[in-house]
């Protein structure tokens, strides 16, 4: 199809698209490429060192330096130690990554460093001894962020004193580590973001969130748990301090909400305070979730007693949560975040997502327009570790045994329900803080399982249908229609539904590694109705062909399968009276689970007996997932 200029933009309700431009708020050299159709970039946003308690009590020694260099290519050293306290292991990526954020827990920057340092007055107490010791007191400091009212140890609480002291030069360490890395050569090889965790767990519930700045312009201090103990507080908290600051911009990231007991994505602001500044405010700071990373998947699940729509066979995918589940049916409850407590639908996107649709009919703002990423909530300062081949665990000690990682069944510890976890894809048109960042904000992203899988997902009211076999379709795609993350534009005179174009791409793998064929590319969709019944549905747009298979016994694969798939998909039943959004979700073909590849390797007396049970997937079927495309009647 031929663009018919102004006439066909008019008619047919299409984007007012124009190349974007950048908004440049750092002093730097300009990277040399420069796309304005946008360039894939892989990361990830989710990274601790040994400045957080729980990595530093599995005998984590590296530091967010380490890490930096880790997601660059270069090889880092893990425990455990030997007698010379020289590493045991060590890993390094087949494939670096362009960007990444360190993100530790922001709760005891302070305590981790007093404890670590010979000259510090803290340095003999008896919580910090029992935290350098073997086993370290991981339950001594969590069981502090579980108290809706939470304290710090006595002998940090003086906002005046060593502790606090302590506290700002690990912040400034976090800085500097990140300054260190970027590159801000005309080649951009590297990004790195200044961030941290936000590490809420009331009633051992996770309501844990990422905190990610747009440059080096951040607040003196980080706001934690201890001075904001609800998400309301935090996002006025940080709101507050960054916009006092010359160049400051933060978004926030909802993390593993598979474990929030129906928490997380709780209303933020009730009563009086749920107004719609309230709601914008909630929106604007916290525009993306992350759907996958080492303990699980947190796209949707089957079981529970008011389902969405009808059963889809894909959620099962690497779940945390044992069948016969507690539901929490009215959306909050239960007590514990070990996978022990009661589950809720809104723990999952497809709920969030449709939740948000809710309140927008409701009160005329979606507090929970929420963008997909993923990352891997690594513990070893290995962003980027996702080969499912050479998983070497993301707990330190906890995990760094073969053993421990096959057959331990505490989620905070390390099991075999854990997953290498998943890595993050923007869309962007260069690779610097500014275009990345406005990436993010812009929803212009998506997460997957793993593997780079690249992804496009657009939608419009008049999008060409045959865009798949056009040259010009990314160009032209952006032209008629709005790219993930976006809102539809109105229905137009002569198109009344939206058409979607979903295009992806095999990751290319590596030698240790080779990617995996595309099986299937699907839409789906949620919506709200007049009446405020919830429904969502799964379609399946095409499907892999060829002779690709994996022997789950030798993890050897055989035959060739679809390297790419592409279609469009005109949604038949758009009324433009619902309240709807809709995601794409691409699926590999299957190959061997990191349990798989690791039992295999284990022979005799170190080969444990789970490696035989039944219940121990052998394979798995990577995958990717799009933000969503919104419409708002």
């Amino acid at each position: 199809m031929m663009r018919a200029g102004f006439w066909w933009v008019l008619l047919m309700g299409c984007s007012d698209y124009e190349p974007y431009e950048i908004q440049r708020t750092e002093t730097r050299v300009q990277c040399a490429q420069n796309d304005p159709h946008r360039q894939l970039y892989w990361g990830d946003l989710h990274v601790h060192t040994a400045l957080s308690f729980d990595a530093f009590s599995s005998q984590l020694r590296a530091g967010p330096v380490d890490a930096y260099a880790f997601a660059r290519g270069e090889t880092i050293a893990l425990p455990p130690y030997d007698e010379n306290g020289e590493s045991m292991r060590q890993l390094k990526l087949d494939r670096p990554l362009d960007f990444a954020a360190v993100t530790d827990h922001a709760e005891y920057f302070g305590e981790i460093a007093s404890c670590i340092d010979p000259d510090s007055p803290d340095y003999d107490n008896a919580t910090c001894q029992g935290l350098r010791s073997a086993g370290g007191a991981t339950f001594n400091f969590g069981v502090q962020l579980s108290n809706p009212t939470p304290q710090r140890f006595a002998w940090c609480r003086d906002p005046q004193g060593e502790c606090a002291e302590q506290a700002l030069s690990a912040w400034k360490l976090v800085q500097d580590a990140a300054e260190a890395a970027y590159d801000r050569t005309d080649a951009c090889q590297f990004t790195s973001l200044i961030g941290y965790e936000y590490s809420s767990a009331v009633e051992v519930s996770n309501l844990h969130r990422n905190v990610i700045f747009r440059s080096a312009s951040v607040p003196a201090r980080p706001t934690s748990f201890f001075e904001a103990p609800t998400s309301a507080e935090l996002y006025r908290s940080v709101d507050q301090d960054c916009s006092a600051i010359e160049g400051c911009e933060v978004l926030m990231i909802p993390h593993n909400s598979n474990l929030s007991n129906g928490r997380m994505f709780a209303p933020a602001f009730e009563g009086a305070e749920a107004n719609v500044e309230s709601l914008k405010l909630r929106q604007r700071m916290e525009p993306l979730m992350e759907i996958y990373q080492h303990k699980g998947d947190s796209e949707c699940m089957e079981g529970f007693e008011s389902p969405l729509g009808a059963p889809d066979e894909f959620c099962s995918f690497e779940k945390v949560h044992e069948p016969g589940f507690e539901d929490c049916i009215d959306g909050i409850g239960g007590f514990g975040m070990l996978a022990q407590g009661c589950v809720s639908q809104t723990d999952f996107a497809r709920g969030a997502l449709i939740e948000g649709l809710k309140r927008q009919q409701i009160q005329g703002i979606n507090p929970l327009k929420l963008g997909i990423i993923a990352s891997t909530d690594t513990h070893n300062a290995t962003p980027g570790a996702v080969s499912e081949a050479n998983f070497a665990g993301h707990k330190g000690t906890d995990d760094g045994d073969p053993s421990d990682r096959l057959s331990g069944d505490d989620i905070t510890a390390g099991t075999w329900r854990d997953s290498p976890g998943g890595l993050v894809g923007v869309w962007a048109q260069e690779n610097s803080r500014d275009a990345l960042f406005e990436a993010l904000k812009r929803r212009e992203v998506y997460g997957t399982s793993g593997p780079r899988i690249a992804l496009r997902f657009f939608g419009g009211f008049g999008l060409d249908s045959e865009l798949c076999t056009n040259s010009e379709m990314v160009a032209q795609a952006y032209q008629e229609g709005v790219p993930m993350g976006s809102d539809l534009e109105s229905p137009g005179f002569f198109s009344s539904q939206p058409t979607f174009l979903l295009q992806a791409l095999q990751d290319p793998g590596s030698a240790d590694e080779p990617g995996a064929p595309l099986a299937q590319i699907q839409i789906i969709k949620g919506w709200v109705d007049a009446q405020g019944v919830a429904r969502r549905t799964v379609h399946t747009l095409a499907s892999g062909s060829g002779t690709f298979q994996t022997d789950p016994n030798t993890c050897t694969v055989s035959g060739s399968g679809s390297s790419s798939l592409c279609a469009t998909w005109t949604d038949e039943s758009f009324d433009a009276d619902d309240h709807a959004f809709y995601y794409a979700r691409v699926i590999a073909e299957p190959t061997c689970r990191w349990n798989a590849y690791l039992c295999g390797q284990l022979t005799g007396d170190a080969r444990p007996a789970v490696c035989d049970q039944a219940e121990l997937p052998k394979v798995i079927s990577e995958r990717a997932w799009s933000s969503p495309i919104w419409f708002t009647p």
